[in-house]
């Protein structure tokens, strides 16, 4: 596993993967790993740096890299479900747990529970988690904190 820090607006990111996949992206002082490598990166770790270069110029971006962010299979639905959210939009913890009780043919499924997924994505940005708002439309918490969470969302307005 490689580790590789980018510098971006918001703080250095740790990206963490392998030359076949990113499994992290962390903002800043939350990755699982203080160490980074010195070589610059290769394979999807060099194709991650290449697509959060687009993202924060705001240019076109390229496909995602391959990814393989670990967690349990609830968890893998749920970061699914955020990778359908179109750039430039919100949506909210209520409104995808109503796609996943529709889906698994239930009543209800709790909000705080997809909250909990959401909180738990280990390749941020990419995996847009800060593009999920509290149902009245306010920020809600997001592991860079709210003004990361807020320039995020600005960046995307078109």
């Amino acid at each position: 596993m490689k580790h590789y820090a980018y510098h971006s607006p918001i703080g250095e990111l740790t990206i963490s993967g392998t030359n076949e996949a990113l499994c992290g992206l962390w903002l800043p002082d939350k990755a699982p790993t203080q160490h980074r490598d010195s070589d610059q990166p290769s394979g999807a770790l060099a194709e991650t740096v290449h697509w959060l270069d687009c993202y924060f110029a705001k240019k076109s971006l390229p496909p995602l890299p391959h990814m393989i962010p670990a967690g349990t299979e609830f968890r893998r639905v749920i970061w699914e479900l955020l990778l359908e959210i179109p750039y430039g939009e919100t949506t909210t913890y209520a409104a995808i747990a109503r796609k996943i009780a529709a889906s698994r043919g239930i009543a209800t499924m709790s909000a705080q529970a997809v909250g909990g997924a959401v909180g738990a994505n280990p390749i941020s940005i990419l995996i847009p988690c800060h593009r999920v708002v509290g149902s009245d439309s306010s920020l809600t918490g997001y592991a860079g904190g709210l003004l990361a969470k807020q320039f995020l969302l600005d960046l995307e307005v078109k």
